[in-house]
C-alpha cells in the first residue's frame, strides 16, 4: 500500500521501502517537508474523502470579517501575486494587509492551546468552506490559495502540537525557515531546495530571527 504525505505529495511506497507503513517509528518524519507520520494519508482512503455539503454565504457574512481574517485574506493574495511576478499588485495587497494587520485587536488568550485551537477550526471548518465555495464559482485562484493555505496550516500545527509535547527545545541548535510566498515552515540549519508547497527555489525563505543557536 502506499502512503501519501497530506503536505507535500511524497509518497511512501510499502513494497518499494520494505517496510510496512505501520511499522515505521511514531517520531519519523516526512523526508520531502519533514510534516510527521500523522499527516500520511493511505492511498485508498484519499480517494473515499467525501466533498463537504455545500454552505450557502450571503454578502452579510462576508461584512462580518476580522481584520485579522482580512489581513490574513490580502496577505495570501500578496504572495500569490509575487508568484506571478506581479509586483505592482503585490505591494498594494500588502499594503491593505499591513492596515488591516494594525487594525487587529490583541488576542485575548494567546497561548500555544488557544493557538491550536484556532488552528483546528480552520481545518475543520474554514477549508472545507472555501473548497466548495471555489470550486462552485469555478475560481482557480482561490483554489490554489486554498491548497497552499490548508497545506501551511497542516505544518504549523503539527509544529504546534510538538511544542506543547516538548517545548521549545526543539529548536535548540538549528533555524526556522519561512517560505515568502506560501508561508510553509521549515526546521533545519538550511531550507529546502524547493519549497514543498508552493515548489519556489530555497532562496524564497526567510530566516526567522531569535533562533537559539
Amino acid at each position: 500500500m502506499k502512503y501519501i504525505c497530506s503536505v507535500c505529495g511524497y509518497v511512501y511506497d510499502e513494497d518499494a521501502e520494505g517496510i510496512p507503513f505501520s511499522e515505521i517509528p511514531d517520531d519519523w518524519t516526512c523526508p520531502m517537508c519533514k510534516a510527521p507520520k500523522a499527516l500520511f494519508e493511505a492511498e485508498a482512503i484519499k480517494e473515499e474523502v467525501k466533498k463537504p455539503e455545500t454552505i450557502i454565504h450571503s454578502d452579510e457574512d462576508m461584512e462580518k470579517l476580522s481584520p485579522g481574517v482580512l489581513a490574513a485574506i490580502f496577505s495570501n493574495l500578496a504572495r500569490g501575486a509575487e508568484k506571478q511576478y506581479k509586483e505592482k499588485e503585490s505591494e498594494l495587497f500588502s499594503e491593505i494587509a499591513e492596515y488591516f494587520t494594525a487594525s487587529s485587536p490583541s488576542l485575548p488568550d494567546s497561548s500555544a492551546e488557544a493557538i491550536q485551537s484556532l488552528i483546528s477550526q480552520d481545518l475543520t471548518e474554514f477549508y472545507p468552506v472555501l473548497e466548495e465555495t471555489a470550486t462552485s464559482a469555478k475560481d482557480r485562484g482561490a483554489l490554489r490559495v486554498k491548497t497552499w493555505g490548508e497545506k501551511v496550516t497542516k505544518i504549523v500545527n503539527a509544529l504546534v502540537s510538538r511544542y506543547l509535547r516538548e517545548g521549545g527545545a526543539f529548536l535548540d541548535n538549528t533555524e526556522v525557515w519561512v517560505c515568502s510566498i506560501c508561508g510553509f515552515v521549515y526546521i533545519g540549519d538550511a531550507p529546502p531546495s524547493i519549497c514543498p508547497v508552493c515548489k519556489v527555489p530555497d532562496w524564497k525563505f526567510e530566516r526567522i530571527e531569535g533562533g537559539t543557536r
